[in-house]
């Protein structure tokens, strides 16, 4: 009995305790914001595609000397096959890490894990967020601003460019609401930063009656041709401008 009775007395403290922990940590997830959490992409399929796209980006880092990287989903790995990327920025110096499935927190991961190493671009372009369908827009902002952070610690003087999440569905929806709520969101988290600067890339594709076109994105997220020119326009013309502004000025003292 007198065992018993030490048991009981010990009992109802340590499950108060346990309890207590789990409370804790239970509240600690709950705030904890999934979008800012470096995270590599689930290998659902598990044949490791995404790890063997990283270790391409990773062996690009080491061999080539780009002026321009851009890192996102899959609005910008699908334009690199376009007429106008090619047009526009096949001559630009340009290396294109955008992965089609990620989210804010996998291409975190990725910056945390190497593929902003050994480079020094001038421009790194960030386009991020669409994917994020679960999360809220607070939250992937701030998963965007996550990644302009890592950025900046990897690339102190670099700019960084962040392109408007696009619109999607054919028609008005909460996604397409979400997206802009998430653009508003940034621009102001990012107004004065550092060589921050948005871009809103998303004019001409919603037409007057709130529907976006097939013949702009195919699946009415992705682009086509058509919808890629009219996104990929505005943002060359920026790039240009700071390429331009950040060249040596040639030396035109004359020979003697």
């Amino acid at each position: 009995m007198r065992c018993g009775s030490v048991r009981r007395l010990i009992h109802p403290h340590a499950e108060s305790e346990s309890e207590s922990e789990k409370k804790s940590q239970s509240e600690l997830s709950s705030k904890m914001n999934p979008c800012v959490l470096p995270t590599p992409l689930p290998d659902l399929d598990g044949d490791k595609r995404w790890h063997s796209i990283h270790r391409r980006f990773l062996s690009d880092c080491r061999e080539k000397d780009p002026d321009v990287i851009f890192l996102g989903d899959c609005i910008f790995e699908a334009v690199q096959d376009s007429e106008a990327w090619n047009q526009y920025f096949a001559p630009l110096h340009c290396l294109n890490f955008s992965i089609r499935d990620d989210c804010t927190e996998h291409v975190l991961w990725r910056i945390e894990n190497g593929a902003l190493d050994n480079v020094n671009p001038k421009i790194v372009v960030l386009h991020v967020g669409t994917n994020n369908v679960r999360n809220s827009a607070e939250e992937v902002a701030e998963g965007v601003l996550a990644n302009v952070s890592k950025i900046r610690q990897k690339l102190p003087n670099a700019y960084i460019l962040l392109p408007s999440l696009l619109p999607r569905g054919q028609q008005p929806n909460k996604l397409r609401e979400k997206n802009a709520t998430i653009n508003e969101l940034v621009n102001g988290l990012t107004k004065g930063q550092y060589r921050v600067q948005t871009v809103a890339i998303d004019t001409g594709l919603v037409q007057s009656d709130g529907s976006i076109s097939h013949h702009d994105m195919f699946d009415y997220k992705n682009l086509t041709n058509a919808g890629a020119k009219k996104i990929l326009e505005p943002l060359y013309d920026l790039l240009s401008q700071i390429l331009n502004e950040n060249e040596p000025e040639n030396d035109l003292t004359p020979s003697e």
